[in-house]
């Protein structure tokens, strides 16, 4: 048997092992030659941004976690290579695999490779072309000392060629997100203050936000805010708040009075109200495909994205970071002529199978 480290920190890595794993189980009984560590770095530490995505998804134990915590960016990546290191050095893996773009990717991919461990990028190749994004940085450095990519889109494809990567290293399988949302859209479940807030498919908007550009500075938050309360013509306005924005929000004087604020929710919980909504208005990345994927509308608060698959063909826009352009794109909803959008290649729930078929010719 080959071990593979299978590196997870934060929420968004959740979703992505998931299928992953279920795939390594599933071979096992037919032969299959893979076995896994999962190593959580704790870059994600709480029950609402880690805990519960174990329980819910179907997700065993870590085998180890290095319980980072919390720290700056340069805190965290450092913590992070020197536990894994020494995990390393006590038992060494065949490879390590690391999904999508957080600092746990890079540091894992980074301590592998200087300790002789190739490295597989699962969400290979995405750019966003914003070096200010943290995780833009991290997806660069990971690509660039990587020995196999797993992509989710030509684009992604494309962006790993014109690097020098040989073909032969590029894998296109598809989206592993996709799968776990598809694997759970029957288990999709109303949050407790669904009844509460007297809340109705498609009678609200969620919100989430959480970048640095559109939540560090309390002046342009509160903007932001309230141009999402102005031009949300009264529809309640559920709010997730992120750890980091929760900082934020005690220094602006306060919310749109049709804003409903809750806790970070569980995957479940969460992809309820997507599904559920008229529409989404968010500065995340993952979010956009999931949305993609049910067809609801979505406006993205970023001037680039590292997935414009879920803009060329998926129900997502980019406004920008400007407030003015939320009251022209909720007035398109209004009227009902937002687009449809269609759902990308090989996002088709079997993304996981094909990358663990890869893992077992290459090892």
């Amino acid at each position: 048997m080959k071990q593979v480290d299978i590196i997870a920190g934060a929420r968004p890595n959740f979703m992505k092992i998931a299928p992953i794993i279920r795939a390594i189980e599933a071979r096992r009984p037919l032969g299959g030659c893979l076995d896994y560590r999962l190593v959580h770095t704790g870059q994600h530490y709480d029950s609402s941004m880690s805990g519960s995505f174990f329980s819910q998804l179907g997700i065993p134990q870590p085998h180890i976690n290095l319980e980072i915590g919390s720290g700056s960016q340069a805190e965290q990546t450092a913590a992070i290579m020197v536990r894994y290191e020494q995990v390393l050095l006590e038992q060494k893996s065949d490879l390590c695999l690391v999904v999508g773009d957080v600092n746990s990717t890079m540091a894992c991919a980074i301590t592998a490779q200087k300790c002789g461990v190739p490295v597989a990028h699962v969400e290979a190749g995405i750019r966003s072309g914003d070096w200010r994004m943290p995780e833009e940085i991290n997806r660069m450095v990971t690509d660039s000392i990587s020995n196999y990519f797993f992509t989710t889109s030509d684009s992604a494809n494309e962006v790993l060629r014109k690097a020098g990567m040989r073909e032969d290293q590029i894998h296109f399988v598809g989206n592993t997100m996709i799968d776990t949302l598809l694997a759970n859209m029957d288990r999709l479940r109303a949050p407790e203050f669904w009844e509460e807030l007297a809340l109705t498919p498609g009678g609200y908007i969620v919100a989430t936000l959480h970048r640095p550009s559109n939540v560090d500075d309390s002046a342009g938050f509160s903007r932001l805010l309230e141009a999402i309360g102005v031009a949300s013509r009264g529809l309640p306005v559920i709010f997730p708040v992120h750890p980091r924005t929760a900082k934020t929000l005690l220094e602006v004087d306060g919310v749109p009075v049709n804003f409903r604020l809750v806790d970070p929710q569980p995957y479940l919980e969460f992809n309820y109200l997507v599904r559920h909504s008229k529409a989404v208005i968010t500065d995340s990345g993952g979010i956009t495909e999931e949305t993609t994927m049910m067809g609801v509308p979505c406006m993205t608060l970023r001037d680039s994205t590292e997935r414009p698959e879920t803009v060329a063909l998926g129900t997502n826009v980019l406004i920008g970071t400007n407030p003015d352009n939320l009251k022209k794109a909720l007035d398109i909803l209004f009227d009902g002529s937002w687009k449809k959008g269609t759902i990308p290649e090989r996002w088709d729930g079997r993304t996981g199978e094909r990358i663990v078929e890869v893992l077992e010719r290459l090892l």
